[in-house]
């Protein structure tokens, strides 16, 4: 089964740490994520740029709504993602508590839902 861990933080938090402590965390996502590809669990993984580059879309009643920012305001935004192969949830909380993210945040894991039809 895949599964999606969104990686969530304070922006403000991660940018209050010094250039090497966010260079350092960056370094072992990207050793977690050659881990991961090494034992076949490994899919897809990216940081996002700040939620000040984000655009949301939405439709209503026909309607296309652009607006700056992200969809909603909280203390935590989403910083990045991975997308892992794990043969249950236990395995993809294994994979979740060693992303660098979960010691300034929080590693949302979500099932990804397989549909017949996608390419």
């Amino acid at each position: 089964m895949r599964y999606m861990l969104l990686v969530h933080h304070n922006e403000e938090a991660f940018g209050s740490l010094s250039e090497k402590e966010r260079q350092q965390m960056r370094a072992e996502s990207v050793e977690l994520a050659n881990q991961i590809h090494s034992t076949g669990n490994y899919l897809d993984a990216s940081p996002l740029q700040p939620t000040s580059t984000a655009t949301s879309v939405r439709v209503r009643e026909g309607r296309r709504l652009v607006t700056d920012g992200p969809f909603a305001e909280t203390r935590e935004q989403l910083g990045g993602y991975f997308l892992v192969h794990a043969n249950n949830l236990d395995e993809a909380i294994a994979i979740a508590e060693r992303i660098p993210g979960a010691r300034i945040g929080t590693v949302e894991i979500r099932p990804v839902m397989e549909i017949p039809g996608l390419p």
